[in-house]
């Protein structure tokens, strides 16, 4: 595999750096965080119009631009390092991904190219109250009735689950359990009987929401693949939002270096910047190995997610690629935080610096789809397999 950057993969790495960085500021965050959208409409338009994001790797065919998954996570590096609030990641890394493993070609063109178009926003609703990464996070239940389903139960820690357009839910046929009867329904959020209330949450900067499904009836077009045998795909898309998310937590941590490492080049302390005395300094070189340890990992991840999507197969690599990136990066991302408030000293806890913002969303995107601890777990699993 080629670690290097194409021509193109760097100018889309670049010109989302810039682009974030002055749309994206400590102020635009704090706005929309206020907001119970949690993001400003107008930016996700000017993304969507202008920057095309929301079409990164979605094929041609389907209004695409047809790229790969490296340039996906290069986007969400950057996407992490500046704490965009847009419905980009429930969007593009959980909704399309899925949509792409899951879907047919004729939900692919309508779901597909309406994202691309802009006028619409997805996600994922997969696990329920207790929250959970695996096939028994799955609570919500189906039945079939006539030429259609009903759903019914809950599905919680949704993504976007407020404001996005298209939800795609996971549910188990009654009376199942595990890795058997889970199906996949492509459901409009504005479908009678679906009830959604926003979470409180420590990471104020990503909005979740609890779906309650009452009966909700759903129609047989909108089933994603067969029914009941559905869970190997959507196990493969989780891993795909994995690595998604585990570059936007590798960009977090290169933000938390940069701006700690600044900041004591500018704190005076016995007449010295404290950037000077060796004990930061030995705090500062191991949070840049986090870094760069936890950036090998999410771009290997990212090349094995490219050859999944592409050629197809290769479940177990991508397994083990992906939960080897979310568990080093859940660790890098937390500890860097940690380390951040550290050196900043007491203003580091003040609400007018950034810090405790990146602190909150590390600890939030640690236990998103499954912690540090889960993930050397089921890479342990996929060796002992």
């Amino acid at each position: 595999m080629d670690f290097v950057f194409t021509e193109e993969q760097q100018m889309i790495r670049d010109t989302a750096e810039s682009f974030l960085a002055e749309v994206s500021t400590s102020e635009a965050v704090r706005k929309a965080m206020a907001k119970d959208s949690g993001y400003d409409e107008a930016l996700w338009q000017q993304i969507c119009a202008e920057m095309y994001w929301q079409a990164i790797h979605v094929p041609e065919e389907f209004g695409g631009m047809g790229l790969g998954f490296v340039e996906l996570v290069a986007m969400m590096e950057q996407m992490g390092r500046y704490l965009l609030c847009a419905p980009f990641y429930s969007t593009v890394c959980l909704g399309v991904n899925t949509l792409l493993l899951a879907a047919s070609d004729e939900q692919k063109s309508e779901y597909l190219s309406a994202i691309c178009e802009g006028s619409l926003t997805a996600t994922l609703a997969y696990c329920g109250k207790r929250g959970g990464r695996g096939a028994d996070a799955i609570t919500a239940t189906y039945v079939a009735d006539g030429d259609g389903y009903v759903l019914s139960g809950d599905s919680s820690f949704v993504v976007d689950g407020m404001t996005a357009g298209l939800i795609l839910v996971a549910a188990r046929a009654e009376g199942s359990s595990g890795e058997e009867g889970v199906s996949l329904f492509a459901v409009p959020a504005d479908s009678a009987g679906l009830a959604r209330s926003n979470l409180p949450l420590l990471d104020q900067t990503r909005k979740m929401a609890n779906l309650t499904f009452e009966k909700v009836k759903v129609n047989a077009a909108n089933l994603l693949g067969q029914a009941g045998e559905v869970w190997p795909v959507l196990d493969k898309a989780l891993d795909l939002a994995t690595i998604a998310l585990a570059a936007e937590q590798m960009g977090g941590s290169q933000q938390l270096l940069d701006s700690t490492v600044e900041y004591t080049k500018e704190r005076v302390q016995f007449n010295r910047p404290i950037a000077s005395f060796q004990s930061i300094k030995h705090k500062a070189a191991d949070m840049m190995l986090r870094v760069e340890a936890a950036r090998s990992a999410v771009y290997y991840a990212a090349c094995v997610a490219d050859e999944v999507l592409q050629n197809g197969p290769l479940a177990g690599e991508l397994r083990e690629a992906a939960s080897i990136a979310k568990a080093y990066c859940s660790d890098a991302y937390f500890k860097n935080a940690g380390e951040a408030l550290q050196m900043h000293g007491g203003v580091g806890f003040t609400w007018e610096y950034d810090v405790h913002l990146y602190f909150k969303r590390a600890k939030g995107s640690e236990h998103m789809l499954g912690n540090a601890a889960y993930h050397r777990e089921r890479v342990a699993s996929v060796i002992l397999d």
